[in-house]
């Protein structure tokens, strides 16, 4: 009986997500003033919305060019701070003029500009004009300090229930095997009994953190942020870091002068050890936003079909039925990734700390 809630919770979930990405962000307006209706406006409309933004909209009317949302700080360092509302640039319609300098949002990038936001582009289509260093607050940074409060709401619960030495109650009943999940089949396999509890609370974190983003990635929020190379970079980078500075003498014997083997071998072996670390954390970045970016450009790409279509109202319910059908999958992947990602992380780590039998 639980098993057949749960499929339900997920289905209606799913088809409440679905309808409202279809419904509520009807596409922006296309090149000749009208809806995105070419596939070179969709190819356009889908690359912006993998994007990062400095502001955040939750609807946009095609027909009216209006948006519904709120402005994010622009943060630049050009000869001096400045701070402004991303208001100002109004979707990439105006130039922002701050301190009597003139900035200009191209493609979610600023660039410097004269007060009619000229921009030069070389032969590949590529701004040429300066750009000052940009700290903005984005779209993908409020989703990440959103998802860590909530990180720190839930888990902060559930340790004090611990302290209190009483059982977990509310959302800490949900967490709880989760936690003991991750434990046991992620955490005690890869590193060992013996050293997986110092590595535990990254281990929750990197877990949680990627699940909670991919599931808000679903949502008709438009976020992207896992979707993002740069992420992806850091969440590896994090991995490797722990990984090399946690490891024993054996691991670093192993890479540099490989026991066992003859001593040709060991210079042969070495640089290819040496590019084995870098390509573990490579492997990682990769995967989780290859995948996850796939997702949302397949998604988008039948949500499509009803404004490319000539008939609408039979390709409609097409790409209703296909688009549930792929968030569906969408929400496995969303746990599959976190889970292989922490997987992964936890087995790099466990070969960097293991104790090696050489008998």
């Amino acid at each position: 009986m639980q098993k057949r809630n749960v499929v339900k919770i997920l289905l209606i979930f799913t088809l409440v997500f679905t309808a409202t990405n279809l419904f509520a962000k009807e596409p922006e307006k296309g090149e000749n003033g009208g809806k995105v209706d070419t596939k070179s406006e969709i190819d356009a409309y889908i690359e912006h919305h993998l994007q990062d933004s400095h502001d955040f909209t939750l609807w946009s009317d095609g027909e009216t060019g209006s948006h519904v949302g709120f402005p994010l700080p622009v943060i630049l360092w050009d000869n001096g701070l400045k701070i402004f509302p991303s208001s100002k640039f109004h979707h990439g319609e105006t130039v922002a003029e701050v301190g009597g300098n003139f900035y200009k949002l191209d493609h979610g990038k600023i660039y410097k500009t004269d007060a009619e936001g000229t921009i030069n582009y070389d032969e590949h289509h590529h701004a040429t004009n300066a750009k000052p260093l940009d700290f903005s607050i984005t779209k993908n940074v409020v989703t990440m300090l959103l998802v860590g409060v909530l990180m720190l709401l839930m888990f902060g619960g559930l340790a004090k229930s611990y302290k209190k030495g009483a059982l977990p109650t509310g959302f800490g009943r949900v967490l709880e095997p989760l936690v003991i999940y991750v434990r046991d089949e992620i955490a005690i396999p890869n590193i060992g009994k013996e050293k997986h509890r110092k590595f535990m609370g990254f281990l929750l974190t990197v877990f949680f953190f990627i699940w909670i983003l991919n599931l808000l990635g679903m949502t008709p929020l438009g976020v992207n942020v896992t979707g993002n190379i740069a992420i992806t970079v850091c969440l590896a980078l994090f991995t490797y870091f722990i990984t090399q500075f946690s490891a024993n003498k054996e691991y670093w014997k192993h890479i540099f002068w490989m026991p066992g083997v003859p001593v040709i071998m060991k210079i042969v072996l070495m640089p290819i050890e040496i590019l084995g670390t870098l390509t573990k954390p490579f492997a990682l970045l990769i995967r989780l936003f290859a995948n996850i970016t796939a997702g949302h450009v397949v998604i988008m790409s039948l949500i499509a079909l009803i404004f490319t279509a000539q008939n609408v109202y039979v390709m409609t319910p097409i790409s209703l039925l296909l688009t549930i059908f792929i968030s569906v999958i969408e929400l496995l992947v969303a746990f599959l990734q976190a889970f292989i990602f922490t997987m992964l992380s936890a087995l790099f780590i466990g070969l960097a700390v293991q104790d090696h039998d050489h008998h």
